[in-house]
């Protein structure tokens, strides 16, 4: 770590200002000279305590970067991770406004929902499932406070792995009963006054560390070594299973899953 504590708070309070007022700050990486991975998650871990300072509650985390192409654009050797408040919560067909975001991108997932802790180091796949009570479909709306989008490794992980908003699905699925690595993914967008939707992204679980169960695993094994568990009731994103797609008019946009279900949400 580089920076002093009151140069993490500065950064940190000027994250946290961004997200309030709606607007965004020019990266990090051109303006603090020698900022690193480890400056830039207490970084965030500010910004984030800032919200929590403000009533919200942790309820659950996000893996990010979880493609070989994301992490060799943000130049990274492993994913990053971030965390999930109380006020980022939505449901499979709410309206999510406009103007409650800045420069927001929707990204289809994977949702865990655990009914135990998962603690590592040594999370194995097998650990990942019998903690897990259901997956879910799930829209990830990232919304950067950085100018532009304008972004590598240090200035995502400070602002929070660029959280914006989520929306889990209705069905309830055990993973035990499909593979996740084989689920195909759709995602389609509809705009006002449109019957039918205009298919713009396909994916699949495999993108996602070869399936998101392997995501979780990282998760949980990283956080671990931090001293930081996933709790028991946490939602955990496991990471996008195709190219995020613009947000930036009123529409509908769906993502399907095979064999788990769908979820939708209206921006307007």
């Amino acid at each position: 770590m580089t920076l002093s504590q009151s140069d993490v708070n500065h950064y940190g309070d000027e994250l946290y200002s961004a997200l309030v007022d709606l607007r965004t700050v020019p990266n990090l990486r051109d303006r603090v000279p020698g900022i690193d991975i480890t400056d830039a998650y207490a970084i965030q871990s500010r910004m984030v305590q800032r919200q929590l300072d403000a009533g919200q509650t942790i309820v659950g985390k996000k893996v990010g970067a979880t493609s070989a192409a994301v992490m060799t654009l943000l130049g990274l050797d492993e994913p990053d991770f971030g965390q999930l408040l109380s006020g980022m919560v939505y449901n499979d067909g709410d309206t999510i406004k406009l103007d409650s975001l800045i420069q927001p991108r929707a990204e289809g997932e994977i949702a865990f929902v655990l009914k135990h802790d998962l603690a590592g180091p040594g999370v194995t796949a097998v650990d990942v499932l019998r903690a897990t009570d259901y997956v879910v479909p799930c829209f990830e709306i990232v919304d950067s406070r950085i100018d532009n989008w304008d972004i590598k490794v240090v200035d995502t992980i400070a602002d929070n792995a660029s959280c914006g908003a989520y929306v889990l699905g209705s069905q309830r699925t055990d993973p035990l009963d499909i593979d996740l690595a084989l689920v195909g993914m759709t995602i389609d967008v509809r705009q006002p006054g449109d019957t039918v939707g205009e298919l713009i992204a396909t994916g699949a679980g495999a993108a996602v560390k070869g399936s998101p169960v392997n995501s979780l695993i990282w998760l949980a094994n990283t956080l671990g070594e931090l001293g930081i568990p996933c709790r028991a009731g946490e939602v955990i994103l496991t990471g996008s299973l195709s190219i995020m797609a613009w947000v930036k008019d009123p529409q509908t946009i769906t993502c399907e899953f095979g064999g788990l279900g769908s979820c939708s949400v209206t921006f307007e």
